[in-house]
């Protein structure tokens, strides 16, 4: 049954006579996104559109605090880009391994810290190897050419599994564990790139913003001081733009007059 929160969030019946025919020819490049329902993988499925591909979504809920509205955000946001297929998965193991405060309740989310060098509590150990190996089995299932994964610099400042090296290397990983005449590219396009970067160029594209979710610690309103809130605050703070969703609190991340 659903509640409250995928009412509210699931999306608006479209004029289905504008969605593109099942059956009509479509010679497009295809892609599998990793799509959390966050502005980051969607930033990158409107990027991977914009490339020329056609999209395969593929969300997984692993337990997290925030899954109910991800799902339902990661939903709207493939019914706008009319993507060919939208696939769930639970990776629920990741849950049960723990060590996350995104999957274990005895643990606090923590309020954000810039300054800090240590891994922080919300890094979930070895996700993004999952997440990737389950979007590579889709993709080379159903003849993808390419895997879009949102993640950027200031992700991996905190978590290991974001850092270009690590995406260099899954993407030999592919190579080597595919069949020979499978070719799959790894695509991280903002891995150089600041939450700002990605923000600003999501903006140009048209990313609906509005329908995406980034709050580590509840499903409505945002809390605003998790790390997720605050990079995204801060990003559209420097960018002089609004940040569409709802907040419970909205502090500033910008230095006064930047």
């Amino acid at each position: 049954m659903l509640n409250q929160t995928d009412i509210d969030a699931e999306p608006a019946d479209r004029d289905r006579s504008t969605a593109e025919p099942k059956d009509s020819p479509d010679d497009r490049r295809r892609a599998v996104v990793l799509l959390s329902g966050g502005m980051d993988s969607a930033t990158a499925a409107y990027e991977a559109q914009d490339r020329g591909y056609r999209i395969h979504a593929l969300h997984t809920s692993y337990g997290q605090r925030t899954e109910t509205r991800e799902l339902a955000c990661a939903r709207r946001i493939a019914d706008e880009l009319t993507a060919a297929d939208f696939v769930q998965v639970e990776t629920s193991h990741l849950a049960e391994i723990g060590a996350s405060s995104l999957t274990d309740d005895g643990m606090a989310v923590e309020d954000a810290d810039e300054t800090g060098e240590e891994v922080p509590s919300t890094y979930v150990p070895f996700r993004n190897a999952n997440l990737l190996s389950m979007a590579v089995s889709y993709a080379e299932a159903t003849g993808c050419e390419a895997v879009f994964i949102g993640a950027h610099s200031e992700d991996f400042s905190g978590y290991p599994d974001c850092q270009p090296a690590f995406f260099e290397a899954f993407d030999r990983m592919v190579d080597v564990g595919t069949k020979p005449e499978t070719e799959i590219a790894i695509e991280a396009p903002f891995v150089d790139w600041s939450k700002t970067d990605v923000a600003e160029h999501g903006l140009e594209l048209g990313v609906p913003y509005e329908q995406t979710w980034s709050c580590y610690r509840e499903d409505r309103p945002a809390c605003g001081t998790c790390d997720a809130c605050a990079y995204r605050l801060q990003a559209f703070q420097r960018l002089a733009v609004r940040d569409p969703i709802e907040y419970a609190d909205r502090p500033s991340y910008v230095d006064e007059g930047g």
